[in-house]
This record gives structure tokens, sequence and C-alpha cells, in this order.
């Protein structure tokens, strides 16, 4: 395989990856700790200050796997994970995809990093595990998806659940009729988020490169107290927990009731209440998604603030509402199917090995065989994103006009307290929604083979973002 050279992205330009060579067979069988060194794969690991720790743990040791390297642009904590390990540290991811000794780029960056990473190992010659959301947009999660199939690489989401006997076989009853005929899928994500601090202007951490942190995301300052994390409520590098958390819930939604695009119409609702502070996403937000010229809904459901569980999901769950019953996935490895008087009628339990499922079609050659392909991780990160842009262009609406817009979207009807108990649950927390404090965004009517927006240009425009060259997301044409 050719690689990219450090040169070529000091300069801003990427060279195309040569077509795939010779691919050693290793067959489908995964191994723990007895295969050979030559055929040990090795893993980079990047950015690993929270969700990074788990993929070394994932890896290391397992599957016939060495993590190898480690990278962060903070290289206080890189160098102490590196340390730990036994790996060697680089702080550039420049240097990690350039590198011919590495098999398989992990990446659990923040959001705004998760695309060009993926893009930059994959065009040289690695296989990729990302973290979800795949993206930080929809264009990004569309162009890995070209990327991994133009370069025949691997691509694993991670969405775990997809691994996860428990949320198999919940589907896998779903799409028998366990619960009948079923059109509306509830994701739940209920987690309790608390104020980030006044808005201020703050140093970078002690041995972090901001400019690398930065990466394809315009140059901003720093404008929250606690750097590491606390991104995650900046639409700047986040996605807010509608792109943090409920891409799991999602994922199970859209794989429950076997959607497999972006949605053709949405719409949504929410706000940042309770508090000020430096954040600026929703803590609190419904989208509602209609596919199949509305026959099927998903109606996404995120509060922040305290709240009450829904059919016992609190801060990770997933209804789906049947004809004959209903599903109740309220863990990662766990749920229950109830008959319509709420009677249990089967358990779901187990979990799974998502890294093992990884390198099983690592080693096969085979995309096929991932649980959760770059493709499904792009169209459940898709339908977070789209939410967001509807709630963006979205202006100050009172509960009753939003009722009166939203009442009949889709099968939606077919359950329609939802509202109520939204108002009801910022009531319990002080924040009258009966006032314009929730934004209502348009419904937005999308065309889910271009994934572009009918007749709305604002809309479209939120699709992609400005990049910071030289850590630019490739086009279609220059990938």
């Amino acid at each position: 395989m050719s690689k990219l050279n450090r040169r070529s992205f000091l300069g801003g330009s990427l060279m195309a990856a040569a077509a795939a060579g010779a691919v050693p067979s290793f067959g489908i069988q995964v191994q723990a700790d007895d295969t050979s060194a030559n055929d040990t794969l090795s893993v980079a690991v990047v950015g690993v200050n929270g969700r990074g720790r788990n993929h070394i743990d994932g890896f290391n040791g397992k599957h016939g796997c060495r993590v190898t390297h480690i990278c962060d642009a903070d290289s206080n904590v890189g160098k102490d994970r590196a340390g730990r390990l036994g790996a060697k540290f680089v702080q550039d991811i420049r240097d990690i995809v350039a590198d011919d000794s590495i098999d398989i780029v992990s990446i659990a960056t923040p959001n705004h990093w998760h695309a060009l990473a993926a893009i930059w190992a994959m065009q040289n010659g690695k296989d990729v595990y990302v973290e979800k959301p795949v993206s930080h947009n929809i264009t990004e999660g569309r162009r890995m998806v070209q990327v991994a199939r133009k370069y025949g690489k691997i691509c694993q989401t991670g969405t775990q659940c997809r691994s996860h006997a428990a949320i198999q076989n919940a589907v896998k009853f779903l799409q028998e009729g366990g619960i009948g005929e079923c059109v509306l899928a509830r994701p739940i994500c209920y987690k309790r988020r608390g104020s980030i601090g006044d808005p201020g202007n703050f140093d970078p951490p002690a041995g972090l490169d901001y400019d690398l942190w930065q990466g394809p995301a315009s140059e901003r300052p720093i404008t929250r107290k606690r750097f590491h994390y606390d991104w995650h409520w900046q639409y700047h590098w986040g996605n807010g927990d509608m792109g943090n958390q409920a891409p799991h819930q999602i994922d199970i939604a859209r794989w429950g009731l076997g959607i497999d695009s972006l949605s053709e119409n949405v719409v949504s609702y929410g706000g940042r209440l309770g508090y000020k502070d430096a954040g600026d996403v929703a803590n609190t937000q419904v989208a509602l998604h209609t596919f199949e010229g509305g026959k099927k809904t998903i109606a996404i459901e995120v509060r922040g603030l305290a709240s009450d569980n829904y059919r016992s999901c609190g801060w990770f769950g997933c209804v789906f509402h049947g004809s004959e019953g209903y599903i109740v996935v309220n863990s990662y490895t766990g749920g229950k199917a109830y008959s319509s008087d709420g009677q249990v009628i089967k358990t779901f339990s187990g979990g799974g090995d998502h890294f093992g499922n990884f390198v099983q079609a690592t080693r096969a050659r085979d995309h096929k065989i991932l649980n959760a392909d770059i493709e499904e991780g792009h169209l459940s990160a898709g339908l977070a994103h789209s939410a967001t842009i509807s709630y963006l262009l979205g202006t100050p609406t009172s509960a009753a006009d939003i009722r009166d817009k939203v009442a009949d979207f889709g099968s939606h009807d077919r359950e329609t307290d939802q509202l109520d108990r939204y108002v009801d649950h910022l009531k319990k927390n002080g924040v009258d929604a009966s006032e314009p404090v929730l934004a209502l965004g348009p419904a937005l009517k999308m065309d889910p083979k271009t994934e572009t927006y009918a007749g709305n240009d604002a809309a479209n425009a939120q699709l992609t973002r400005e990049y910071r060259a030289p850590f630019t997301v490739p086009s279609e044409k220059d990938i």
C-alpha cells in the first residue's frame, strides 16, 4: 500500500492510497492470546482520555491484537496511558496513519475528529474502529462510507449493542411479529446533566497541542472551564446527548423497524433549559422522524434535567410500540417484551464482543461480517444530526403551538402523550413551557437517496461545515 507522508499533510493535500494489493488471508476464526507474532495485528488507539481506555482493554492481548501505539493531542494523558501499557506515544495522528507497522486505528477522539481520522487511516491502508457518532455532520458520515468502500477497508462503528445477544434477540422477536405490527419506536435518553459553568476565557491544559486538538474545526477560543469532556455540550465540537448517547438508542430503533436510510421527514423541538452556562447544545429535545411515506416513526426523547423513567427506561432505552404489545430495551444487555396489558411475555439478556466481531471481519477482509458497518453508523448518527438541524433552525414556541404542529406527524399519533410528558417534566424542573421557551424547528423534507433537503438552503448548509486546512475532510471527488 502506498502511504500518505507527513509533508503531504502539512501541504494540506491528500495523496490517494494505491489500489489494494494482496492481503494475507487469515480466515474468520478469532484468536485470543495464542496467535503467532506474525499474525498479530498492531493497533493504535487515538484519543485515550475517556472511551479510548475501553478500546485499549478491548484490543490489547485479545483476538490476536496488541495495542502498540497511543495517540492523543494531550501529551500528558497520552504518555501516561502509553507508559502504563508499554506502548509508543505519538501526539500527531498524521504520524500514526503514515506508520506502515500499524494495522488498525481505533478512534475515540472528540466528535469533530472522528470522520477525518477515520478517512486518513483508511486512505493509508488501515482498518478502523470508530466511536459514535461516527461523524460531526451528515456529509462526513457518507464520505466515510465511500472511503471504506473505495479502499476496501473494514470500518466498525462503536454501537456495541449490535453485538449483544439481548438486543439481537429482542430485534429478532420484534421482526418475527412478537408484538404484532410495529411502526413506532421511541429511543429514550434521560441522562441528568448539570451546568458546565459560566463562559469565560480559559487556557488549554498543560501538554495539550490545541492546534492539533481543534483539527478540522475552525479556530475558536476555549470558553468552558473543564476542557476535556465538556466539549460535548458545545456544538462546534460535540453534538449534545442527541449525538453523544442517543445514537445507541437510535441505532436500535432503526434496526428494529428495518430502516436503512435517513428519514424522509423530521421535526424537532427543545432547548437548553434549567440553567445558563457555557454550553449551547439542547439538553431537552424531542425529534420525530418518519419513513416509508409516513408509515413508520422514530420519536427520540432526550432529557438532561432530572426525570422520571419512561416504561423503566432512564439514561438508556428504546421502546417499540406494537399492535399486540411492546418491547422495552433498557440496558445494553437486557430487555423485556410485554403484552398489551403489561404482562411480561419474554425476557432478553446477554452481552457480546464488538471488538472481536471487528477483528473477525478484519481478518476475513469482509465488511459484511461486521455487526455495525460504517454505513449503519452513518445512518444512526445522521438521524441525530438531522434532528439537530431542524432544532437549530427553530424559533421559540409555546407548548400549545407545538402541539398543533406535530400532533399528526406520521404514525406518532398512535401515542400522543409525548408533549404532555415533556411539559410535566419541565414543570417539575421549574420551567414553564406554556411560555415560548422551546425552539420548534421546521418540518424538513429529505431525499434519502441524495441525503439533501428539498428546497431548504439553510438546512442544506448544515449538512457540512467549514474546515480548517490542512485538516480538511475531502470532497467525494477527492477521496
